[in-house]
């Protein structure tokens, strides 16, 4: 949500952080906007639109000439998205320009405060305010930027990224972070500024993750100087080494970055379980477990926090765990359980699931559990992120860069991580025998050519969506741990193609949503054989008899679903709670297929971000 791209150095600004700025159009934004600093005065140019509008206008309005400069994809928080709330603003002399993420939640009472001293304000936005309310200390304390922007962000509640320049000192940009994701690409005598590392990978390998709480002071052949915000202590910064590459980001010759996602898959879950899982050996080693075996064995209730793709990777969990480890599962929405008042015990162990491990809400819930004594394990992506630092220990997926907007690879490489945990605590607690979990291993290790067979049906999955592109309603059903499936296949829907739909519990169709069913509506059945397969083949004789049109996700060789379905695409047979990462790969084909033949933005949808870095 919203983007950040900065740069100073010896190279020209403009084409680093206009390439940044379409770097980060993944995030989700609604409008865009660039400062350079042409070694006399700032130019500015923004724009309601996308970063194609703004780099349009760029070249109508502003010379691009000079090293430093700052860029902004908004996704409009306070105010409207127009021009004028676009990024980067202004400060009332002119002097200081800056950028945000997040939320400063007591801007208008900062705003009072400062149209009382005589400042007057063009947008709607926090972000203006916040960049006088520093110009005002700078003023008032005669302090230099980096002081000033301390001061006045201790004056702020809220959550924020942020980048500033003050053309009175055109050496430096200052950044600070508290809930929105901040890193500085190092390079030889030039330093990037980003949300995060894509924007930069290809000039540098080597970056700066500021922590909640920190700003720096980034200067031209100086280096970066970083400090606490609330007591500003001098902080030795750690330079991480990057682990990303830029092929990784490219489309590399798909039509969008949530198809070639979709088709990373079966190497982005070996990847996940590569070095982790020894068949051969009979072993599972992760170190994040290894370290914490007694904990996790000895929890009495594990909690999954998690939003949106996330929450049903943990739903999948819940299953999962029970079954194999027989330990009772709770999954939570952290938007949540972050406002209520929790029963959390020192025993429990919280699980927090993201992608991007930077979500707020997630974070929000994990500083709860961990206020509360619990033992906090996180499972994400991005190494470095906010996740990954403040959960005592965890597991990353492995998936690689995930630019498009619609979680795909994310979903498969969580479960892929959550049974590995699973299958690692059951064999330790004795809870399923060694054959089977010799067995399981090998299951595993199959996935990856199984999803690989189940992407040959694209083609077939192509002319399923031609078929009910027009259709204004979907309904997916699915039991077990393929319930969770459904309700992930009818998000990837909505998300991408604007088309209502709804995942219910097989089950739970004669609880109401068997009214909405006549011959107009598509429902999406997923009908393994394993599982509870008769209940689920009742289920769509109920379904026809309605003149409802079925789609049925069924393993390879089916007869009787075939035979009751419209249409029916085939998965290869598996484990049961190993069937959820090949039956979620046809429903995000239909879904990918659908919103192309609709002519929507598949990797852009509108309204979404990426990553939800604010409430």
């Amino acid at each position: 949500m919203c983007g950040i791209v900065g740069y100073i150095g010896h190279r020209e600004a403009y084409p680093i952080v206009l390439k940044g700025l379409k770097r980060l159009e993944y995030r989700g934004y609604d409008s865009a906007g660039i400062a350079l600093y042409d070694g006399k005065d700032i130019k500015l140019s923004k724009t309601k639109g996308k970063v194609a509008d703004l780099e349009k206008r760029l070249l109508k309005e502003i010379p691009t000439k000079g090293t430093i400069g700052i860029g902004h994809t908004r996704w409009a928080t306070h105010g409207v998205p127009n021009d004028v709330n676009s990024h980067p603003h202004y400060s009332n002399s002119g002097n200081l320009v800056m950028i945000h993420n997040g939320i400063i939640e007591n801007y208008d009472a900062l705003r009072k405060e400062l149209i009382n001293r005589g400042y007057t304000f063009t947008s709607e936005t926090d972000t203006e305010v916040l960049v006088n309310l520093i110009e005002d200390v700078k003023t008032k304390e005669n302090v230099k930027l980096g002081k000033a922007v301390q001061i006045a962000l201790n004056q702020t509640i809220g959550a924020y990224a942020i980048a500033v320049f003050d053309k009175q000192k055109p050496d430096e940009i200052v950044v600070a972070r508290l809930g929105s994701p901040l890193a500085i690409g190092v390079g030889e005598d030039e330093f990037f500024i980003a949300s995060d590392a894509s924007p930069f990978i290809e000039y540098t390998n080597n970056a700066i993750y500021l922590e909640d709480g920190e700003m720096a002071v980034v200067r031209r052949n100086k280096g970066v100087k970083v400090r606490s915000i609330k007591d500003d202590k001098l902080v030795d910064p750690y330079l991480q080494e990057l682990q990303i590459n830029l092929e990784q980001i490219e489309k590399g010759g798909y039509d969008h970055f949530m198809l070639k996602e979709i088709y990373e898959q079966p190497n982005a879950i070996s990847d996940t379980y590569r070095g982790r899982m020894r068949v051969a050996e009979g072993i599972i080693k992760m170190a994040g477990i290894d370290d914490n075996l007694a904990k996790l064995l000895n929890a009495k209730r594990i909690i999954v926090i998690a939003c949106g793709t996330s929450w049903h990777a943990g739903l999948v969990a819940e299953y999962i765990f029970e079954e194999l480890v027989r330990i009772p599962v709770e999954v939570e929405y952290a938007s949540e359980f972050r406002y209520r008042n929790p029963v959390i015990h020192q025993d429990d162990v919280v699980i927090a699931i993201s992608q991007s491990g930077e979500t707020a809400d997630t974070m929000a819930a994990i500083k709860l559990a961990k206020e509360n004594g619990a033992f906090v394990f996180g499972v994400c992506n991005v190494v470095g992120s906010s996740i990954s630092r403040e959960t005592h220990a965890g597991a990353y997926t492995h998936a690689g860069p995930e630019i498009g907007v619609a979680s795909t690879k994310a979903f498969t490489t969580q479960i892929t991580v959550l049974s590995l945990i699973a299958l690692k605590l059951a064999e330790r607690k004795g809870t399923i025998s060694n054959s089977d979990f010799h067995y399981y291993l090998q299951e595993l290790e199959r996935i990856p050519e199984k999803v690989k067979k189940t992407l040959e049906s694209n083609d077939h999955i192509k002319f399923i969506a031609d078929t009910y592109k027009d259709a204004k309603n979907f309904l997916y059903l699915g039991r077990g741990y393929n319930f969770p499936v459904a309700l992930e296949g009818a998000l990837k829907l909505k998300e991408i193609s604007y088309i209502h739909a709804e995942g219910y519990p097989a089950a739970e169709m004669k609880h109401g949503p068997i009214a909405l069913i006549d011959e107009q509506m598509p429902v999406v059945v997923i009908a393994t054989k394993k599982g509870h397969y008769e209940k689920v083949v009742s289920n769509i004789q109920e379904i026809k008899s309605r003149k409802g049109k079925i789609i049925g996700i069924v393993t390879e060789g089916d007869v009787t679903v075939k035979e009751l379905a419209d249409h029916v695409i085939e998965i290869p047979e598996t484990e049961e709670f190993l069937t959820p990462l090949l039956a979620t790969i046809p429903l995000q084909l239909l879904s990918y297929h659908i919103a192309v033949m609709l002519d929507k933005n598949v990797d852009q949808p509108r309204n979404l971000a990426k990553s939800v870095t604010v409430e």
